[in-house]
């Protein structure tokens, strides 16, 4: 483990020249060594300062996962410039959102984007042939210099989806990053022999650990453009994978294709998750379908890159917690207005430590209003920032946390607080749904009532996901009514279920989707 980098570029360049004929990327096409890599980052550098590209400034890159979107981020590391990876998700408008937003001062992406935006206005560079713009494929191949820069410098802005409104820019400086990936890589135990699986997108703070951790051991990364079950599955034998990240809704695709067909994974020594719960009944077969794979239910948000993980040791035992804060951070669970909450206690769980982030671009009210002193901690930390996650969850007497729901996502019924996740939780058990989003409808006499929107699995029906429902929940938690999609549920660029559009369009479309219980 390299503790001398101090910026994102550096990370990568002091594999070099050591690591130079050491595989850094397998693509699905063909592999490249970290000196390959380096060349390609030296291309694309050289163009940007050809384009009189400054230090700080922003640069936007939206490409398919691939060695050239890794080449173009450490590009424009190299070039002192602002890393502003867009998700291949987001549209032409949001795209060109971002780039009003950021002032963006060129952009780097596939051909066809680089054909709609003639009107951008500044260097754009694609990543191919066939677009009236400068191509990848021409760019000569010269030395690029290191502009040098500060630990406390601003590296990356990571952008939101966009889901609830427009998208929003975190702000991280070079110390938040690799203060990440020296923490994740000492809990995860990570090695310069692992081979980690992206598959999430490096737009998503999660997937961009994989990456910076791989360059701080000098291992691998195995890309994954297609997140199918049945395509990862064949990735991982054919690339020996060690370890691999993966979000809710992915993991429960991959536990219940193994159920039906089990595979042999004795390279994939461990397993990550965040991003939202796994169901219970999905976590329980983890270990008979996984035997010799460690699992690490991990906890994060944007603002503060990681914040907690559980030890695989304790998985069974515990299984669903979020375990503790990760090495070099801590993290409090308060009551507002009464201080610390004590063992048992529901309370919202702030962050505190190197990886708290700058806050949101040019959003100073947004940003003082999730990081900011926290009362409750000043006799232990005076004024210093935390960052408040607006998640509700308790602390256990050994001290593990267990994660409740989102502060505004609790549903209120009949004067209880119930949580979307444990209505999702006894959904699935019932192993007729696939996708489940549980949601508060407001209603005049039990201030909210449940509804579930769900896909079936084959052989399920509405009747008999209702039946399961009134048989293992209390009468406050059954749904009122459970809102059947035809289809499979809408996902954000992260891979996360899209909650806010899934609520809406279940609740405006009652004629298709909605049954009275």
């Amino acid at each position: 483990m390299n503790p001398l980098a101090t910026t994102f570029s550096e990370l990568f360049a002091d594999n070099l020249p050591e690591r130079a004929d050491k595989i850094f990327l397998i693509d699905p096409d063909r592999s490249y060594s970290y000196g390959e890599v380096a060349a390609e980052v030296d291309r694309a550098a050289a163009w940007l300062t050809a384009q009189g590209v400054q230090p700080g400034d922003r640069v936007i890159m939206q490409l398919r996962k691939g060695m050239r979107e890794v080449a173009a981020m450490l590009a424009v590391a190299k070039a002192g410039a602002v890393i502003v990876n867009v998700n291949t998700a987001f549209t032409r408008e949001q795209l060109m959102f971002v780039a009003e937003d950021c002032a963006a001062a060129a952009l780097i992406v596939e051909p066809r984007m680089a054909r709609a935006l003639e009107d951008f206005g500044g260097p754009v560079l694609a990543s191919g042939a066939s677009a009236p713009s400068d191509s990848w494929d021409d760019l000569p191949h010269v030395p690029a210099p290191t502009v040098p820069g500060l630990d406390e410098a601003l590296a990356a802005i990571i952008y939101t989806s966009g889901s609830t409104g427009k998208p929003k820019g975190v702000m991280l400086c070079h110390r938040n990053i690799l203060s990440g990936a020296r923490s994740v890589a000492r809990y995860l135990g990570l090695r310069g022999e692992d081979r980690l699986l992206s598959v999430l997108p490096y737009s998503f703070d999660y997937g961009l650990n994989q990456l910076t951790t791989m360059m701080l051991l000098g291992g691998t990364i195995v890309h994954q453009p297609v997140p199918m079950a049945t395509e990862i599955l064949r990735t991982l034998e054919r690339h020996a994978v060690t370890g691999m990240a993966a979000v809710p809704p992915l993991w429960i695709q991959l536990v219940r294709l193994l159920e039906a067909a089990p595979v042999a994974l004795p390279a994939l020594r461990l397993i990550t998750n965040s991003g939202g719960k796994i169901p219970m009944s999905i976590l329980e077969k983890m270990p008979q379908l996984l035997p010799d794979t460690r699992v690490f239910l991990m906890y994060g948000l944007t603002e503060a890159f990681r914040s907690t993980y559980l030890d695989p040791e304790k998985f069974v035992a515990k299984m669903g917690s979020i375990g503790r804060a990760i090495p070099g951070n801590e993290v409090y669970v308060i009551r507002p207005g009464e201080g610390i909450a004590a063992h048992d206690e529901p309370g919202e769980l702030v962050h505190r430590g190197p990886l708290v982030s700058m806050g949101y671009w040019n959003r100073p009210d947004a940003t003082a209003e999730k990081i900011r002193p926290c009362p409750e901690l000043a006799h232990l930390i005076g004024d210093e920032p935390v960052v408040y996650s607006g998640d509700m969850v308790k602390r256990d007497a050994e001290g593990d946390l267990w994660f409740i729901g989102r502060n505004d996502a609790l549903i209120k019924t009949s004067g209880f607080r119930v949580s979307p996740d444990d209505v999702e939780d006894l959904v699935h058990r019932s192993g007729l749904a696939a996708d489940v989003v549980a949601f508060g409808v407001e209603d005049d006499l039990l201030g909210q009532c449940v509804h579930v929107a769900a896909s079936l699995l084959p052989g399920g029906t509405r009747e008999a996901l209702m039946a399961h429902c009134r048989k293992v929940m209390p009468a406050y938690m059954v749904p009122r009514a459970i809102h059947i999609w035809p289809e499979a549920m809408p996902r954000t660029a992260s891979g996360k279920l899209a909650r806010p559009d899934i609520v809406r369009r279940s609740v405006d479309n009652p004629p298709i989707a909605k049954e009275a219980n």
